[in-house]
């Protein structure tokens, strides 16, 4: 019939737990939404016990203090200490009005006094009761995710620094990227610190596992390395302090965390290589690939308490270039394949895009984003892991993705 408004959606239904241990208030209430035809679902608990036990299936609550097994305000503390976000509506007597301003004062959504409430306000007061602890809750939902967006900026500042290279004899390109669609911070990290006298210092590491706990400890890590190098700490004095805050800030036993420390001399012709049970880094000159030996390799930071490392000296000839990347980018999957990819197939890889590209040393930045997007390609889709690659070369490029 026109004019009539459209009918109402099982969603729209609030379901409407009353907490009532007196059978005639309770029919009172009932006659009360039946009498405007209020689309609630009603349902009843005499004791709090009882209403605890549905509370997970109520939208709103409508609650009587008197109740058997509590005294005062005590039923609706307990109530509100539920996980489930519920509006609650008090029911008082006329004696005791001034207990409704006090419960809403402790976080109920209204009062109502039995015997001065019709039906139409007893339903309008039931919806904005709901409406409100559902505004409520959708902001607390989005304070809480602007503080976890903010904390990740803050860890990912940490992550992704800003480093110290000054003079224009350097170049340096670094890709980063979280693992798959988690959105969730990783552990890799890196730096990089030119030092007075010219000499250039890079770390690269990765703490394993996922999430703002391993973030959390790549940030320290990176941030006790900087402050280490521009100390002056001897290399691997550097990995042992850096291996001795990981056995007292890690958050469970057993985390570790690679990493490689390359010092590059300052005429740019030599580098030392200090390698924690990480890849080791790829030098690039002209268009062959050179993997560097890990006779040298030491354990992960935090294995083992005596753990040691020692530097690899390697020749740097002119228009040298060195690529340095956490694991993730050589774990993914060739699609098709059980294989993992390896850092022999990342290898072929590099030979083909320079093959392809015979200018690539112009830009290297392009030769960094072409072998990811071919990871990539390969595994089929983005990295189940995190990933971070460093190019650095002995010309002035500067660049950062």
């Amino acid at each position: 019939m026109a004019g009539l408004p459209a009918p109402r959606t099982p969603v729209d239904r609030i379901d409407v737990l009353l907490v009532e241990d007196d059978e005639g208030d309770a029919v009172l209430v009932e006659a009360l939404l039946d009498e405007v035809e209020a689309d609630v679902a009603l349902h009843r608990a005499r004791t709090l016990h009882e209403a605890e036990g549905l509370l997970p299936k109520a939208d709103c609550v409508l609650l009587d203090l008197g109740l058997p097994d509590t005294t005062g305000l005590d039923g609706l503390t307990r109530l509100l200490a539920h996980p489930a976000p519920v509006a609650i509506i008090v029911l008082t007597g006329l004696n005791d009005e001034h207990q409704g301003t006090s419960a809403v004062a402790a976080g109920a959504e209204d009062y109502l006094v039995k015997g001065q409430v019709d039906g139409v306000g007893l339903a309008r007061s039931i919806r904005y009761a709901v409406g409100r602890k559902r505004a409520e809750e959708t902001q607390r939902q989005l304070r809480d995710e602007q503080l976890l967006a903010a904390e990740k900026t803050r860890l990912e500042r940490g992550l992704l620094p800003s480093p110290i290279m000054h003079g224009d004899d350097i170049g340096w390109h670094v890709r980063y990227r979280p693992g798959g669609s988690r959105m969730l911070l990783g552990g890799d990290f890196y730096d990089a610190v030119r030092t007075a006298d010219g000499t250039l210092q890079v770390l690269i590491g990765d703490v394993c596992g996922h999430g703002p706990d391993e973030a959390a400890i790549g940030v320290f890590l990176r941030i006790a390395w900087r402050a280490l190098v521009l100390a002056d700490q001897e290399p691997s004095r550097v990995l042992r302090t850096l291996h001795e805050i990981l056995e007292h800030e890690r958050h469970q036993p057993g985390l570790f965390t690679t990493a490689c420390m390359v010092t590059i001399s300052p005429d740019r012709r030599w580098a030392r290589v200090y390698l924690a049970g990480h890849p080791e880094p790829m030098l690039l000159v002209g268009d062959r690939v050179v993997e560097l030996p890990r006779d040298r390799a030491g354990l992960p930071l935090g294995v083992l308490p005596d753990s040691t490392w020692s530097g690899l000296d390697v020749p740097l000839p002119p228009g040298w270039v060195m690529l340095l990347y956490t694991d993730g980018l050589v774990e993914g999957r060739v699609h098709g394949d059980s294989e993992r990819l390896g850092s022999e197939r990342l290898i072929e890889l590099i030979g083909e895009i320079t093959a392809d590209r015979p200018d690539w040393a112009e830009t290297p930045a392009t030769l960094l984003d072409s072998l990811i997007n071919r990871v990539k390609e390969l595994n089929g889709g983005e990295l189940d892991d995190d990933m971070a690659a460093l190019l650095i070369s002995d010309r002035a490029t500067p660049d950062r993705a």
